[in-house]
Parts: C-alpha cells; sequence; structure tokens
C-alpha cells in the first residue's frame, strides 16, 4: 500500500510540476530573470507549494504515524551551517544556469528530453563528488542513518 500511495504521490507530483510549468527551463529562467521580462506566475506555484507544505508539517508535526501506518519523521536540524549555506548556493546556481531543479528533471527526464538527462547525470555526478569529499576519499565511513551500500 505505501508504495501505491507512493506512486500516486509522485504521479500527482509530477503532473503538478507539467501543469504549473515548472518543467519548463524557459518559464523558470523567465521567472528568475528579474532585471529582463520577469515572468511572476511560478511566485503563486511556489506560495502554495509553500503553503500546502507547511499545513502538512504541522499537521503530521502532531502524530507518530502516517496515514498508511508508517512511522512519522520529521527533520529535527535547526542549524544554519556552512554545508546548507553552500549547497543552497550551488543549488540556486544550477537552478539559475539551467532552469532545472531535480523534480521537474524526473519529469523531462522521463519524457525523454535531453536536458533532463543531462541535469540528472550532472547532479548525480555532483552528489558523488560531494560524498567522496565529505568523507575525504573513506567511501566506508557512512553515518548511522545511512543505508549500507548495495
Amino acid at each position: 500500500m505505501i508504495t501505491a500511495a507512493s506512486f500516486l504521490a509522485g504521479l500527482v507530483f509530477g503532473v503538478g510540476l507539467i501543469v504549473a510549468g515548472m518543467a519548463n527551463p524557459e518559464k523558470v529562467l523567465g521567472f528568475l530573470d528579474l532585471a529582463g521580462a520577469w515572468d511572476p506566475s511560478l511566485a503563486l506555484v511556489m506560495g502554495g507549494a509553500i503553503a500546502t507544505g507547511a499545513g502538512a508539517f504541522a499537521f503530521m508535526r502532531k502524530k507518530t504515524r502516517t496515514l498508511l501506518g508508517a512511522p512519522v519523521r520529521l527533520p529535527t536540524a535547526r542549524a544554519i551551517d556552512r554545508p546548507l549555506v553552500l549547497g543552497s548556493l550551488v543549488f540556486g546556481v544550477g537552478w539559475g544556469l539551467a532552469g532545472i531543479c531535480p523534480g521537474p528533471a524526473l519529469v523531462l527526464a522521463g519524457y525523454g528530453a535531453i536536458k533532463g538527462m543531462v541535469f540528472l547525470a550532472a547532479m548525480l555526478a555532483g552528489s558523488a563528488l560531494f560524498e567522496f569529499l565529505r568523507t575525504g576519499n573513506r567511501m566506508s565511513d557512512r553515518g548511522e542513518n545511512e543505508p549500507p551500500p548495495p
């Protein structure tokens, strides 16, 4: 049941990205172009997403189990540290250059767009490089919450 619910949630999310225009890099870049022909329509999409997410987090904060019975695991980190700031900067620069972020990249790759596939490959390479640098080339140095290698 959890797998079916996850699939349905992902499908709704992907359709939402397409309908909202978030899977269109040109539309996203138009939103980010504050000095040119700015397109503010994605601000409404983001505002709706933030409101929905805030409501969901507030609702689930009081629960110990999800609607399907799985344990609730909400983030506990509150610190704004160097990795968070640097990661946010890298994400923002990538988003600004490509007009794509991870969710829309999956949508784009799903319907065969080369931009989406290239973005996903670069994202995976960047994640692997980060992990390599973070562990100091000690791939066996895994945190207690990280899954074991396959």
